[in-house]
């Protein structure tokens, strides 16, 4: 026992240095460590909204609304008007009205279009222009320098254009021009053969027998306004 105690001091002696695990290095100076500081916060200043309170009975008087101003619709472009379409036959397809002359010496005007009614009126004069204004079958409607009308048969027309002295004498010019010299002179009622009339011209040529020369529009009865005839 004293042998073992012995030992045990002797380890546990100064002189004895027992096994101790290395010691870490101490380093020069110590890592700095930077803290970061919050940026300072601005305090918002919020302002309250305030509150107006009205006494009992009061009205609040708003600005008048006025309405806003009709947006104005442009006006539709005008459309042109179209000329009306000339009137045509229903049988020849010719223009309506249009003027004619009388074929044969004797021609009977009748009122209705056919054979089956009576004769009003008995024309003994060929040559004479008279206005068709309607066609039925071989009929046609036909008006006279008078004003008269009454159906013909189309067989007694002539598409050939003459005319009848109007109103005074008239003179038959060498040229169409008021101061032209005179080639005869021609009384009321004198059928004219027109050779040609420019159209919306004052002038037309005319012959009578073997006399030619010119005459105005509104002198003989026979031509429509403004018409041309060649």
């Amino acid at each position: 026992m004293v042998a073992r105690f012995l030992v045990l001091i002797a380890l546990l002696s100064p002189g004895l240095v027992a096994a101790q695990p290395p010691a870490l290095p101490t380093p020069a100076h110590p890592p700095v460590r930077t803290a970061v500081q919050p940026a300072p916060r601005t305090p918002v200043r919020r302002e309250a909204t305030p509150v107006i309170r009205l006494k009992p009975g009061t009205t609040i008087k708003r600005p008048p609304v006025h309405p806003a101003a009709p947006v104005p619709t442009p006006a539709p472009a005008p459309v042109p008007e179209k000329p009306p379409a000339p009137l045509k036959g229903s049988v020849t397809g010719l223009p309506l009205p249009r003027f004619v002359a009388l074929r044969a010496d004797e021609v009977y005007m009748r009122i209705g279009p056919g054979k089956r009614y009576p004769i009003e009126w008995v024309y003994r004069r060929r040559d004479l222009p008279v206005e068709i204004e309607r066609e039925f079958e071989e009929w046609r409607l036909v008006r006279d320098q008078e004003n008269t009308k009454g159906w013909v048969h189309q067989a007694t027309l002539a598409p050939r254009r003459t005319g009848i002295v109007i109103g005074g004498e008239r003179v038959l010019r060498r040229d169409a021009k008021d101061d032209a010299a005179p080639v005869a002179r021609l009384k009321p009622g004198v059928i004219v053969r027109l050779r040609t009339c420019e159209a919306a011209s004052d002038w037309c040529q005319a012959q009578v027998q073997d006399y030619r020369g010119w005459m105005k529009r509104s002198e003989v009865w026979g031509t429509l306004p403004g018409e041309g005839i060649q």
